[in-house]
């Protein structure tokens, strides 16, 4: 049996998708039929509190669509690997636990999509490029690339990259807040895991309201942004976990959270 293109693994309340697909992670359909599977596999474990997607390769986070397979694919191949790319980036967004994406190498065209639909990104100290080429091959992004960036880094940014097609160094994609934060190559497992055990200890309802609070705030007008967030708070009053928050500070001791 051939190894797994993409992998779920879980330790301590942190969950690890893996990239293994070489020389560049350069997806096809089978990819992506494994990707939906491992974060339908990370969303259904309990113990699961946060989820890091890395690679298993040293230079390549992901070079996105293998564009020989997609240029001898029949259309509606394609079509059927586009959608299943199309429902993993969906289904980490509606996942109630955060997405981390660990970047050591390239993420090209699909590949920074996959780590744009993440709720941050990790990046390290380097000599490798992240970019959406598609205008120098007549396209345009076709897995969210074009609205995710503008909301990431601003419209003018998005629009410089978008229309260039120019990849970027991870120091200039932490200037722009394409990267949230960015560490030395010989750190960034070791920051990212920290920063995943630090969620992992929060309470996993309270970690969701956030992130919903977030995603949906931003789309809304401000009057209802803060509706929504208090709607999300007085659901979180009612909660175990909200009562063993306040319990646990009272008693000076850690607290355990049961996600109820």
């Amino acid at each position: 049996m051939s190894d797994p293109l993409v992998s779920f693994s879980s330790r301590d309340g942190i969950g690890v998708i893996t990239f293994n697909r070489p020389p560049a992670n350069a997806y096809n359909l089978g990819f992506h039929e494994e990707f939906n599977a491992a974060i339908a596999a990370a969303d259904a474990d309990g113990p699961t509190r946060v989820v890091i997607l890395r690679s298993a390769l040293e230079r390549f986070f992901c070079a996105g669509a293998d564009i020989k397979e997609f240029a001898s694919n029949s259309t509606d191949d394609n079509k059927r690997m586009v959608d299943s790319a199309r429902r993993a980036l969906a289904a980490i967004e509606a996942s109630g636990k955060l997405f981390i994406a660990c970047l050591q190498g390239h993420a090209l065209g699909g590949g920074l999509e996959i780590a744009m639909a993440c709720d941050l990104r990790f990046g390290a100290e380097g000599n490798f490029k992240l970019g959406l080429p598609e205008t120098k091959l007549g396209l345009l992004p076709g897995n969210g690339g074009s609205q995710r960036l503008p909301r990431i880094v601003g419209a003018s940014q998005a629009l410089a990259l978008l229309a260039s097609g120019e990849s970027i160094a991870p120091q200039e994609a932490a200037r722009i807040g394409l990267i949230d934060r960015l560490f030395s190559a010989e750190a960034i497992v070791a920051e990212t895991e920290s920063f995943a055990a630090q969620v992992a200890s929060s309470a996993p309802l309270a970690v969701a309201a956030s992130k919903r609070a977030v995603n949906e705030g931003l789309d809304l007008e401000f009057s209802e942004s803060l509706a929504l967030e208090a709607r999300l708070v007085d659901e979180l009053y009612e909660t175990e976990d909200a009562k063993e928050g306040f319990q646990s500070f009272v008693e000076k001791r850690p607290p355990n959270y049961q996600g109820r």
